[in-house]
């Protein structure tokens, strides 16, 4: 089983047929990803289900569907424990982007960290789950598939945002501020966070 996100609301790739509720079940192989992003943004369900019968191939299908993003990014630990925020587009997120030819995931993670908040000396500790999510540029739905790490540094410079990415603040937050700050977040992070 996967989850896709549009927004705050979750598409579930799965193989178990389920009578709907307060979702709706359309079957991946014949389905039209256009109306499930209208019915996901346009109607108060909580959930698309798109069913496939063999579990290993729901997500090998759904990724034919639209155009592929892969980003890489980071949920990176200072020494007090606190964890690397960023503010874009008025919501709180952790740093990501795309990846560039010939780059690792990983090498991908650890610039992008360092591109949109300044701090260097980036280890990454361990893998964390991959997210899903859907997005609109220049009028086109995309799927961003984004490969995450937790990292850990020793930085104590200043925090520098990349404002030409939109980005406003960088901060360290704590564990009662991550909380505060996933109030105001996209339900991909909150996963991570």
């Amino acid at each position: 089983m996967y989850t896709v996100y549009v927004g705050n609301k979750p598409i579930i790739l799965t193989s178990e047929v389920q009578p709907e509720t307060d979702f709706k079940s359309f079957l991946l192989k014949s389905v039209s990803i256009g109306k499930v992003i209208k019915t996901l943004n346009k109607t108060d369900l909580k959930a698309v289900h798109l069913v496939h019968k063999n579990p290993e191939k729901l997500l090998k299908h759904f990724l034919k569907l639209l155009p592929v993003v892969v980003a890489g990014g980071g949920k990176v630990y200072n020494k007090k424990n606190e964890v690397l925020f960023i503010y874009r587009n008025d919501k709180w997120d952790l740093p990501k982007g795309k990846a560039e030819r010939k780059e690792s995931i990983e090498e991908t993670a650890i610039r992008e960290v360092e591109e949109e908040t300044g701090v260097k000396g980036l280890a990454i500790t361990k893998s964390l789950p991959t997210t899903y999510h859907i997005f609109k540029r220049n009028g086109k739905h995309r799927i961003k598939v984004t490969y995450w790490f937790e990292m850990k540094t020793n930085f104590e410079g200043e925090l520098l945002p990349q404002e030409n990415e939109g980005i406003t603040k960088v901060q360290w937050l704590d564990k009662n501020a991550s909380k505060k700050a996933l109030e105001n977040s996209y339900a991909n992070i909150k996963v991570l966070v």
